[in-house]
């Protein structure tokens, strides 16, 4: 059976004397569930094309799906794609199946659906709740109350997952999406990890050629002579996919697999954790927090083979911290890749040079140019440059000019950091009286019509406050540029003055220098030039 509205028939009317254009949107995320079908894509799909089947007047614009996006961020390319359309005037319609596809964040949602889209002309129509504004304003009560409990929900729904998984984790149970590089899940046993045929072999090849002494850019070379796939490339599932992966194996990608425990037969998981539950954003925790059960599954390398690699992987990092550093060591930088330019000492030939870190690091020397020149050449040539650029500066600096500007303006500073500390609390306060304004309205503590009222003056006091905050931080701005200046100044009269420059003052005068493969040199200075 056809869904039936449940609008009177005059109410109907009334609306299909308009013909409507729609945007149809639709969302799904891991939030709803694997196995909820109700709220499968094509489910939503489905419903909204019998809507509009069953109603003639709306014509559909154009589709706008966000697929394992949550619902308590309106950060998703779809939406985000809807609302350019949307300032374009290219519909005046949005419909969802129901309110949690829109958000299940009730401060925001309610924005969107009782300020938002009638301010800008859009009819807003919810299947699931039989809410259309274009024919029952009275709704937006409802609609309120409904955001609420989905915004409950979400969070709720987060606690309850986030136990259960805790839960899976101290039980050694793996709840990630991809295992370690050679394992797979077990397909008999829910969280259970078993050696992949394929690249399980792989992994105790490398462990087995760096117990023997082969070092990391050998190994490297070794996979990617027999075209072996990095892990990174398998993680690609999605061969239309726009996210980065590397090709080649590296001395980064062997020695990760070298340092894994996972590979010792051990689950090591809880690494890292979301900052709440509203947000993707991660932090890694410490390592006394992580969750380690021991003999979970296969290992690939014993554990006495794996803590005597241990030291060797140690001892393939290069320190500088030992040696003298070179007067423009960490400044240098490829041109091409945009990787540091690593400056080495030759032994048997007495004299540093310097080579792209990107193409050192690629044992089929592929991903970039070698770069390579002796530094203590490159280094009396910069610091020429350097001297003659900064020499040039000051002859330019009217002194008189410049002193009475920094005199001013650090007098408007001073007047600034108070008013920036008043207008940063009043935007607060707005913004907190916001979020009561909707909690009054959902309690029934004031009506829909004061709401609107005082939650639209609140918002142009907010606006207005916002501009002045932004007018008085540039003003700041302008009085450290200039003290930044001042300070410059100084730096640059030491530089010219003493003989031998260190390391420190000319990182206070550079951010960087550019080389690229045909030796062209490009200087970037923190002053103005």
């Amino acid at each position: 059976m056809p869904r039936q509205s449940k609008y009177n028939k005059e109410e109907k009317d009334n609306v299909k004397s308009y013909q409507y254009k729609a945007a149809i949107y639709i969302r799904l995320s891991v939030e709803d569930g694997d196995k909820e079908e109700s709220n499968s894509i094509t489910n939503q799909r489905m419903l909204l094309n019998q809507f509009l089947k069953d109603n003639s007047d709306i014509e559909v614009y154009d589709y706008y799906t966000d697929d394992g996006f949550s619902g308590t961020t309106f950060n998703r390319p779809g939406f985000e794609k809807l609302l350019e359309d949307l300032y374009e005037k290219k519909f005046n319609t949005v419909i969802v199946k129901d309110l949690s596809r829109l958000g299940r964040d009730h401060v925001m949602t309610g924005y969107y659906i009782e300020n938002f889209f009638p301010e800008n002309n859009i009819r807003f129509i919810s299947l699931q709740e039989n809410y259309d504004s274009a024919i029952n304003q009275a709704s937006n009560d409802s609609s309120t109350f409904i955001i609420a409990c989905n915004d409950y929900y979400s969070r709720q729904n987060s606690i309850k997952i986030r136990s259960v998984l805790n839960d899976k984790r101290k039980k050694g149970k793996f709840i990630g999406s991809n295992p370690s590089y050679g394992y797979m899940k077990d397909p008999d046993e829910k969280g259970h990890l078993i050696p992949d045929p394929e690249y399980a072999p792989v992994v105790k090849k490398i462990f087995e050629m760096a117990a023997s002494g082969v070092g990391l850019s050998d190994i490297a070379s070794y996979l990617n002579d027999n075209k072996i796939k990095t892990p990174s490339s398998l993680k690609r599932k999605n061969p239309n996919s726009k996210m980065r992966y590397n090709e080649q194996w590296t001395t980064s990608s062997v020695k990760k697999i070298l340092k894994n425990r996972m590979y010792t037969g051990d689950m090591v998981q809880s690494t890292q954790t979301k900052v709440n539950y509203k947000s993707k954003k991660k932090k890694t925790l410490p390592k006394s927090n992580w969750d380690i059960v021991p003999g979970t599954h296969e290992p690939l390398v014993d554990k006495l083979t794996f803590e005597r690699i241990q030291g060797n992987v140690k001892r393939t990092n290069v320190s500088v911290s030992n040696r003298e550093k070179r007067l423009f060591e960490n400044l240098l930088f490829c041109k091409e890749c945009g990787n540091a330019l690593t400056i080495t000492y030759r032994k048997n030939h007495n004299y540093w040079t310097i080579n792209c870190n990107k193409y050192a690091r690629d044992p089929r020397r592929r991903l970039c140019e070698p770069h390579f020149m002796p530094y203590d050449k490159l280094e009396e040539a910069l610091l020429e440059v350097v001297r003659t650029t900064c020499k040039n500066y000051i002859k330019q600096i009217d002194s008189k000019s410049l002193s009475k500007e920094i005199a001013t303006k650090n007098n408007k500073k001073e007047d600034s950091k108070e008013k920036i500390k008043y207008l940063e609390n009043k935007i607060k306060e707005y913004i907190s009286k916001i979020d009561m304004l909707y909690e009054d309205k959902f309690k029934g503590n004031i009506s829909d019509t004061t709401y609107k009222r005082l939650s639209h003056e609140t918002e142009s006091l907010l606006n207005k406050t916002q501009l002045d905050l932004e007018k008085y931080k540039n003003t700041k701005k302008e009085c450290i540029k200039t003290k930044e200046l001042e300070e410059y100044e100084k730096r640059i009269r030491e530089l010219i003055d003493i003989k031998k420059p260190t390391r420190e003052l000319l990182q206070t005068l550079i951010d960087k220098i550019e080389i690229d493969k045909n030796k062209n040199i490009e200087i970037f200075y923190r002053f103005m030039i």
